[in-house]
């Protein structure tokens, strides 16, 4: 359970000795290999790095204190609807409002001007100037409202099924799928007006 995260230089929780050897074992073969998706989705949510680390230590300990309740649902899910709930919580304890754009008819759906997403101050060219390709496709990411950017990490990075994203999300199929369809069109408008002169971004 003290397995460091060599990308993220984190780690999960130490195993609580007083727990049956059998069920830390379990735990650790079905919840840590997914460490780097929650990582992933936390910081996304968070778009803060450290507050994502403490989200997902948090979001570890609690499944492992629950971890006799889980029962046939897919591990990654599970956990990943554990690190939501803790982002919920760390946003409430730090007093910060949900960092996205508004969302007018409260759906998922976002505003239909992709640049209208683009903060203060930055340029698409000036967001490729400063950062490699990564680095300005998380920055692209980040700034997709908040329903929107989730399903699109979830189904994207940490390749999870609709059925799987509804379960996280806590909404329908439908809606992940509709949230899905906006977000990758804003992040393609997002990465084509980043690209300098018209030109594909490579």
């Amino acid at each position: 359970m003290a397995e460091l995260s060599a990308r993220h230089g984190h780690t999960a929780p130490a195993a609580d000795h007083g727990r049956d050897g059998a069920t830390a074992a379990r735990f650790d073969a079905l919840i840590l290999p997914h460490l780097d998706a929650a990582y992933n989705l936390a910081r996304y949510l968070s778009r803060d790095p450290d507050a994502a680390q403490d989200i997902v230590q948090d979001a570890f300990l609690r499944a492992y204190r629950s971890f006799a309740d889980f029962r046939g649902l897919s591990p990654r899910a599970w956990l990943l609807a554990i690190v939501r709930n803790c982002h919920a919580t760390w946003r409430m304890q730090h007093r910060r409002a949900p960092q996205s754009a508004p969302l007018p008819h409260g759906d998922g759906e976002a505003p239909e001007d992709a640049a209208s997403l683009l903060v203060d101050g930055d340029t698409p060219e000036s967001l490729l100037l400063r950062r490699t390709e990564a680095e300005a496709v998380r920055a692209l990411l980040e700034h997709l409202p908040e329903p929107l950017r989730e399903v699109l990490v979830l189904r994207e990075l940490d390749e999870l099924s609709y059925r799987e994203i509804a379960e996280v999300a806590g909404v329908p199929v439908g809606t992940v799928m509709s949230r899905l369809s906006r977000a990758r069109r804003l992040f393609a408008d997002l990465w084509s007006r980043a690209a300098p002169d018209g030109e594909a971004v490579p």
